[in-house]
């Protein structure tokens, strides 16, 4: 069998339409001329407009439907990216970063938040490892972030979730030790993508092709965590204990 760690033949994209999930669906695609990739994202016409440009690129493509709020139907939507065949990588990508005064004022953009960037990839965390234990393989990818590192008063409800849900994947991450199933948790910093188009970019700011460089180096040397760019790693080890009154000073 490929060693799907390092040349997945099956990609499962939660969020398909992100710029990071298909970055490193193109990034594995260089690899492997048979790719198969699933976008699981709602049926937009950004899906649309996602899965024709993969094609065009002689990526095979199926489209499914998903929704983070709708946690009812994430089973469904697990079963139909399995069907028929093994999943080798899931790529955990969708988040909002929503208003950040808006949401820690008003209990529904609060909620919304909480939903779409921890309640959900929890959800579909456990059926992802469920089913890839079952298939005796597999990798998750979480798209976390270094806001979830320290804690910043400028977006603490977006860090909050994020610091949450790096936690359980981390955690999973050591359950599953030993079921032939790993996961990879990715710390970006500020990424120039649709997502934070019209935000002015932060130092050390990245693309979305960097991330996916990364990702490919980090699950085919078979990493846990990392940070992107790796700079992030010492920078967040230092600010990690700078005290309360001094962060809070910063200019970030």
């Amino acid at each position: 069998m490929m060693d799907a760690t390092a040349n997945p033949r099956t990609l499962l994209l939660l969020g398909g339409t992100s710029d990071i999930a298909l970055a490193i669906a193109r990034a594995y695609a260089t690899e492997s001329p048979t790719l198969d990739v699933v976008l699981a994202a709602r049926p937009t016409e950004r899906r649309t407009a996602a899965a024709e440009a993969l094609r065009a690129e002689g990526v095979g493509v199926r489209e499914v439907d998903f929704d983070a709020r709708a946690a009812a139907s994430h089973e469904a939507t697990i079963e139909q990216a399995f069907a028929g065949h093994d999943v080798d990588m899931a790529v955990v990508a969708f988040g909002v970063l929503g208003d950040a005064e808006g949401a820690w004022q008003d209990p529904e953009q609060a909620l919304e938040m909480a939903e779409i960037n921890y309640t959900a990839p929890v959800h579909l965390g456990v059926l992802l490892a469920n089913r890839m234990r079952a298939q005796g393989h597999g990798r998750i990818v979480l798209l976390s972030s270094v806001a979830g590192e320290r804690i910043r008063r400028s977006n603490f409800v977006y860090g909050s979730t994020k610091a949450g849900v790096d936690g359980f994947y981390r955690g999973m991450s050591e359950a599953l030790r030993g079921s032939g199933v790993g996961v990879l948790v990715v710390r970006p910093g500020f990424v120039r993508s649709k997502m934070t188009a019209g935000l002015r970019a932060a130092p050390l700011a990245v693309t979305p092709e960097e991330v996916a460089a990364e990702v490919v180096e980090g699950v085919r040397t078979q990493r846990s965590v990392i940070w992107v760019p790796k700079l992030f790693q010492l920078i967040m080890l230092v600010l990690r204990h700078v005290p309360q009154a001094i962060f809070r000073k910063l200019p970030f």
